[in-house]
C-alpha cells in the first residue's frame, strides 16, 4: 500500500538538526553538570541545590504552555515557529554563558545569584525550545520523514554530547589553571557563542509546510483541553517526565562516580595505556599538542585523572549512543515506533544497573557499560520527539483542529520538569547516604553506596516506569501510516476547495 510522502532535503534536515545542536550545548551542559557547579564553584549545600532545580519547575508549568499558545499564533513571513531561533538566539547564549560563571560573592550573594540566573535561563530556553521542537510537527506530513528528520537531529546532538561530555571537564581545567571558575566561565563562554551561530544556520534552512485549518478558531482554552484528552500525548508527557529524572540522576552522578568510585590509579594506568600521558619536562609535540590544546593528556602528577577519563567514556557512549540514533528509522519501519522504544528501554535499564556491581578496581568494564548503555538508548532519541508529532496529528485527525506549538510545550515542560526532579532526587540520594564532596573528604562506605545507587540502580527504577508507561500508547505502526494519509487527504481537499473558490471568485472566473 502507498502511504503519504513529503521529502526533505538533505540539506534541510542538516539545518534542523543543528538548532538542537546548539540547544544541546546548553541542555547537556545542565544535564551532566548542573549539580557539580552549582555545588562546587557557586557553593551551594546539595540540599539548596537540588531545591533550585526543582522550584523552577514550578514557574515552567506556567511559561511553557503560554509560550506554546503564543507560538502557534505568531504569524510572520517566515512562519510561525522558526522566527523565534533568531529572536531567542542572542538572549539564549548571554544567560546561559552568566549561569555558568561565578561572581565570585559571598555564600548568600552566590546562592541568590544561582537562583536568579537558573530561572532566567529556564525562562529563554522554553522561549527557543518549543517553537524549535515544535518545527518537527510543521516541516513534513510523512511519518516515515519525520522519523528521518529526527534521526538527522539527534545525530547532531550526539555529536554535541560527545563534544559536552568529553571535553568539558579537560577544557575547565585547561583554561582555569587551577581556577576552576574561570575555566568554567571560559569553556561556557565558547560554547555560548557556537549555539548562536547554529541558530542562524538553522534559521536559514528550514522551511514550515504543515498549517492548520485556516478556518480554526484561536482558544487557548480548547488547545489545552484537546491536548490533556490526547491519550498518545499523556502517555509520551509521562514517559519523557520518568526518562529525563533518569538522565539527570544518573547523568549527574557519573562524574562523581568517575571522581569517588572508580580506582584513580587504575584509570590512570588505561588512559595512560592509550597513549594520552604528559611526560614530565617534555613539551607535547605533534597530535600529542592538539590533545593537549583540549585538556587530553593525564599531567605528571594525575590530578585531572577523573576529567580525562569522564571525557574519554563519555565520547565512547556517545559514539556507540549515534550508532544506536542510526538505527531507529530502519527498526522503527520495520517493527513500529512504541516496539523498538520499549525494546530500547528494557536493554538500557539492565546495563544502568550493571553499573553497581562493577568493583572499582574494573574500569575497562567500566568503559564497555558505559559504551553498551549508549547503544541500547540510541534508538529512543530520534523515536520521542517522533511520536511527539505523531500526536499531534492523532490530535487533529480526532478533533480536526491542531496545536502543534503547544503539544510540544507540554512535553518541554516534562523534559524540564524531568530536569528539576531528577537534581532534586539526586542531591536527595546523596544527602540521605552522607555525601560530602568537598575537597579532601575521605567517603565514608554508606557515601560510596549513595553514588553508586545514585549513578545505576536510582535511574533504572525511572526508566522501568517509563516503559510501564509507553506500553498504554495506542498509536500502532499501521495506525500511525493511517493517520497520516488520512491527514494528507484533508490537507489536499482543503487545498482544492480554496482553489476553487479563488477561481470563481477571480474576473476570469466569473
Amino acid at each position: 500500500m502507498q502511504h503519504f510522502h513529503q521529502k526533505l532535503s538533505f540539506r534541510e534536515k542538516v539545518g534542523y538538526s543543528l538548532g538542537d545542536g546548539a540547544a544541546n550545548l546548553v541542555f547537556q551542559v545542565l544535564m551532566a553538570y548542573q549539580f557539580l557547579f552549582f555545588t562546587k564553584i557557586l557553593g551551594l549545600s546539595n540540599v539548596a541545590a537540588g531545591w533550585l532545580f526543582f522550584i523552577g519547575r514550578f514557574f515552567d508549568a506556567f511559561t511553557d504552555p503560554a509560550m506554546g499558545f503564543i507560538a502557534d499564533r505568531t504569524k510572520t513571513r517566515w512562519g510561525r515557529f522558526r522566527p523565534w531561533l533568531i529572536w531567542s538566539s542572542l538572549p539564549f547564549a548571554a544567560i546561559f554563558w552568566l549561569t555558568f560563571t561565578s561572581p565570585g560573592w559571598s555564600p548568600s550573594g552566590q546562592t541568590v545569584y544561582g537562583f536568579v540566573m537558573y530561572f532566567l535561563l529556564m525562562a529563554v530556553y522554553t522561549v527557543n525550545n518549543v517553537p524549535y521542537c515544535a518545527l518537527n510537527g510543521v516541516m513534513t506530513g510523512d511519518v516515515d520523514e519525520r522519523t528521518s528528520l529526527s534521526t538527522f537531529r539527534f545525530a547532531t546532538v550526539t555529536i554535541i554530547t560527545f563534544i559536552v561530555q568529553g571535553m568539558t571537564l579537560p577544557l575547565v581545567d585547561k583554561f582555569g589553571e587551577g581556577n576552576d571558575a574561570k575555566g568554567w566561565s571560559i569553556t561556557m563562554g565558547i560554547f555560548a557563542l557556537v549555539t548562536v551561530v547554529l541558530f542562524v544556520l538553522c534559521f536559514l534552512s528550514v522551511k514550515e509546510r504543515v498549517e492548520p485549518d485556516p478556518d480554526q478558531q484561536g482558544s487557548a482554552r480548547q488547545d489545552m483541553l484537546d491536548t490533556f484528552k490526547n491519550r498518545p500525548w499523556v502517555i509520551l508527557f509521562s514517559s519523557t517526565l520518568m526518562i529525563f529524572i533518569m538522565l539527570v540522576v544518573r547523568g549527574g552522578s557519573m562524574p562523581l562516580f568517575m571522581e569517588k568510585i572508580a580506582d584513580q590509579q587504575a584509570l590512570a594506568d588505561l588512559v595512560g595505556n592509550m597513549g594520552l600521558q604528559q611526560v614530565e619536562g617534555v613539551a607535547p609535540t605533534g597530535f600529542a599538542r592538539v590533545l593537549d590544546a583540549f585538556g587530553f593528556l593525564l599531567k605528571p602528577d594525575h590530578s585531572n585523572v577523573p576529567s580525562v577519563a569522564y571525557g574519554i567514556f563519555g565520547m565512547l557512549g556517545t559514539l556507540t549512543m549515534f550508532l544506536g540514533v542510526l538505527s531507529s528509522k530502519p527498526l522503527s519501519k520495520l517493527f513500529g515506533k512504541r516496539m523498538v522504544f520499549v525494546g530500547a528501554l528494557v536493554l538500557t535499564t539492565g546495563i544502568t544497573v550493571w553499573l553497581f556491581f562493577i568493583p572499582s578496581t574494573h574500569v575497562r568494564a567500566m568503559m564497555w557499560q558505559s559504551a553498551l548503555w549508549g547503544l541500547a538508548y540510541g534508538p529512543t532519541v530520534p523515536l520521542l520527539w517522533s511520536m511527539i508529532a505523531d500526536s499531534a496529528d492523532y490530535s487533529e485527525w480526532k478533533t480536526g483542529r491542531r496545536a502543534t506549538g503547544f503539544t510540544f510545550a507540554g512535553v518541554v515542560f516534562a523534559l524540564k520538569f524531568g530536569l528539576g526532579m531528577g537534581g532534586l532526587i539526586q542531591g536527595w540520594i546523596l544527602n540521605l547516604y552522607g555525601y560530602d564532596g568537598a575537597e579532601g573528604v575521605v567517603l565514608t562506605e554508606r557515601a560510596i553506596t549513595g553514588v553508586r545507587i545514585a549513578a545505576s540502580t536510582a535511574p533504572a527504577l525511572f526508566i522501568v516506569a517509563a516503559i510501564a508507561i509507553l506500553l498504554f500508547y495506542p498509536i500502532s505502526k499501521e495506525l500511525n501510516y493511517q493517520i497520516g494519509d488520512e491527514l494528507a487527504l484533508r490537507r489536499r481537499e482543503r487545498r482544492d476547495s480554496a482553489s476553487e473558490v479563488n477561481e470563481s471568485a477571480s474576473p476570469s472566473g466569473a
